[in-house]
Parts: structure tokens; C-alpha cells; sequence
């Protein structure tokens, strides 16, 4: 259990840590998460998914250049490596070099509550106005979802609960 809560909220505070730790040893935390978050989102497959990601372009990235391709990316090792990836690609089209604006978000998140989703995106597409980790990233992050930091946090809790049910067959 220890590995488990270190893994996904080790960056957290401790006493944030052990409310987590104490209401996964009450078997309780499925039931927070369940209670915070009850409806999942609609949005399952790539088209909806580009839909979905471009809306919420529109709506506060309307000066960034248009999104070429948005989809959900079966490779994305949500543990290990990302929660979801941008790229900007340039390409030789003819005489010309074309930009390309690409976001890829893990497959856990078709299976999440919609704030879950709507959380990666708003972080990709952050990602479009500052590159690195960095306060003013994280301040704009906020600035386009301004529950930004908890629903991250709550992502992370509900990662822990998938965890545990997956280990305990459930």
C-alpha cells in the first residue's frame, strides 16, 4: 500500500497522504471518490474526444493554432509515464513547412469522470502556452479550470482505487 500511495501522491503533503491511507485501510475511498465524482462522460472515442478537446480550445485558446489530431492513446502508461502527451510537429508539405498541433490523452480517462477529463485536457492545451512544469503553467492551468489542483488531486486518489481494485480482483 505504501509503494502505491507513493507512487501517485508522493509529491503531496504527508497529512494528505495519510487521510488518503486511512480511508483505503477503512475501505472508504472508493466511496469519497464514487461520491465526489458520480457521472462519467460521454466522450469515447477519438472523434468525440477531438470534439470535445477542440471545444475547450475554442472556448479558451481561441488565438493557438487549430488542433490537427486528438485521440486516446492506448500506450500512454499512465504510472510510469504521462496522463496524456502534446506534440507540435512540423512537416515539409510541398515548399512549405506545416505545424502541427497534436494532443494524445491515456485510455484511463475514457473509463473517468468527466472533471478527470476535462482536467487532462485543460493541461494539454496549457502545455500550448508555457512547454515546461512551471508556476506560470500550473497558474494558467488554474485560470482555465480554476478547481484545477483538487480534481488533479482526486484524479490521483481515484488512480489509487483503480489500483486496489485491480489487485484484489474486484
Amino acid at each position: 500500500m505504501e509503494a502505491l500511495l507513493s507512487r501517485f501522491l508522493g509529491h503531496y503533503p504527508s497529512h494528505l497522504q495519510e487521510s488518503v491511507r486511512q480511508r483505503l485501510e477503512a475501505g472508504t475511498l472508493g466511496e469519497y471518490v464514487q461520491g465526489k465524482y458520480p457521472t462519467h462522460h460521454s466522450v469515447k472515442d477519438d472523434k468525440a474526444l477531438f470534439g470535445y478537446v477542440n471545444a475547450l480550445k475554442q472556448r479558451h485558446l481561441k488565438k493557438f493554432p487549430p488542433l490537427s489530431k486528438v485521440v486516446y492513446d492506448t500506450k500512454i502508461d499512465v504510472v510510469k509515464n504521462a496522463l496524456g502527451i502534446h506534440r507540435f510537429v512540423s512537416r515539409v508539405q510541398g515548399g512549405k513547412l506545416k505545424a502541427k498541433n497534436e494532443v494524445y490523452i491515456a485510455s484511463v480517462f475514457k473509463h473517468a469522470p468527466e472533471a478527470f477529463l476535462e482536467m487532462i485536457v485543460v493541461h494539454e492545451l496549457a502545455h500550448f502556452k508555457s512547454k515546461e512544469h512551471d508556476k506560470a503553467f500550473y497558474q494558467f492551468c488554474a485560470h482555465l479550470l480554476p478547481s484545477y489542483h483538487q480534481v488533479e488531486f482526486d484524479f490521483r486518489v481515484w488512480l489509487v482505487v483503480r489500483a486496489v481494485e485491480k489487485k484484489e480482483g474486484i
